[in-house]
């Protein structure tokens, strides 16, 4: 039988995409596949929601417009809805598809999922990155 700090020594951290342990992508609302704010999967993931993306109109209104509609509240599902600026763990091949027609939102690298390489590579992530704080409220002056 293990002790605690072995089996500590045994959990495995999900990665980034760039190598690194991979960070919360938003709490406010809460994101992920297991709504704990990060953007982990597991084979039960059929959409693979593994990009951080800071939400913009137009990425909201692509969205909407493929029949992913990020914006109206469901309040059966605690669901509020998302405005431009919220962080949002988002499906690779939603984001991809936003991607080839031109409405691609930011990806927060460190909290996107490395799984998602094996869909998006990471030249095209890179070309959309931007380092954004868990409080935007920083970068305010």
């Amino acid at each position: 039988m293990l002790g605690r700090v072995q089996a500590a020594i045994l959990v495995v951290m999900e990665q980034n995409v760039v190598g690194g342990d991979l960070e919360p992508c938003g709490t406010d609302p809460v994101t992920g596949w297991f709504r704990d704010g990060s953007c982990r999967t597991d084979e039960t993931d059929r959409g693979s929601h593994t990009i951080c993306a800071v939400v913009t109109e137009d990425f909201l209104e692509h969205q909407r417009r493929i029949g992913n509609d990020l914006i109206t509240p469901m309040p059966q599902f605690q669901f509020l809805g998302l405005v431009p600026g919220d962080r949002w763990c988002v499906t690779a091949r939603n984001w991809l598809r936003a991607h080839a027609d031109g409405s691609a939102a930011p990806v927060v690298l460190a909290s996107t999922e490395a799984s998602v390489l094996e869909i998006v590579p990471l030249e095209v992530l890179s070309g959309h990155a931007v380092d954004v704080p868990m409080d935007p409220s920083s970068l305010e002056d």
